[in-house]
């Protein structure tokens, strides 16, 4: 304190400008819709948080101005997307601290579906979460693959398992190979970082996994249980 008087702390002003843009319900309907790992147009989002499409273009412009969007114009359409792997890293971990019995319980047999879909298997940004980023996880886990205990990271066998499955690891900029992230629903940690990128979009792109409904929720196919079972020995059971 200098002759009474008080000096701000410059990183203090800053978060409380950040917690303020998380501070709103629509602003944070926007966000977890987001968490998808997909650009979306500014009227899907709108219907996604049932506002006026004029009062979400108010709040996309804070989240875009916050850096924690970012958007790109194609002819009259405005798609947003999270701004980067950080940003979705730091919603979830936020979500994860809300008490399970904190959440407002479904109203209707639809809503109650979607969240158990959800909870079953979805995408947390750029990799998979719910039962089925667990089950994944604990079986590499297990098979001695990704190490745990002082931090997630592959074993060199986990390297190898990659390379054999035919899923590659771009390892680009400062992201790490392996990181726990901790999950919303389970409360326990899933694999994400590159390799659980990797994962994530090689089971969508081979087919083991589909999208459904809107939100973030995956399914399991067939063909991902099969595959699931011959490469880490994942039972069917732990996937539905």
């Amino acid at each position: 304190m200098l002759d009474g008087m008080t000096t701000r702390d410059p990183q203090a002003t800053a978060l409380a400008r950040l917690a303020a843009l998380f501070a709103d319900e629509t602003r944070a309907a926007c966000l977890l819709a987001l968490l998808d790992g997909r650009a979306w147009t500014a009227s899907e989002l709108a219907r996604h948080a049932g506002v006026a499409a004029s009062t979400l273009s108010e709040h996309l412009g804070r989240l875009v101005g916050g850096g924690l969007l970012a958007e790109e114009r194609q002819g009259r359409h405005r798609y947003v997307r999270l701004a980067d792997a950080r940003v979705a890293q730091l919603l979830e971990d936020l979500a994860a601290q809300v008490a399970p019995g904190s959440t407002v319980r479904p109203r209707t047999l639809r809503e109650s579906s979607a969240g158990s879909a959800m909870a079953r298997g979805r995408t947390c940004y750029d990799h998979l979460a719910g039962r089925l980023g667990i089950a994944v996880t604990d079986a590499l886990t297990a098979r001695g693959l990704l190490e745990q205990e002082t931090g997630f990271a592959l074993t060199d066998a986990g390297l190898a398992w990659f390379a054999s499955a035919g899923i590659g690891l771009e390892r680009r900029g400062r992201r790490p190979l392996a990181r726990g992230c901790l999950d919303w629903t389970e409360r326990r940690p899933h694999l994400a970082g590159v390799a659980g990128a990797a994962l994530c979009r090689h089971a969508l792109d081979a087919g083991w996994c589909v999208r459904i409904g809107s939100e973030r929720a995956v399914k399991v196919t067939a063909a991902g249980e099969r595959a699931l079972s011959d490469l880490l020995g994942v039972q069917a059971a732990a996937l539905r």
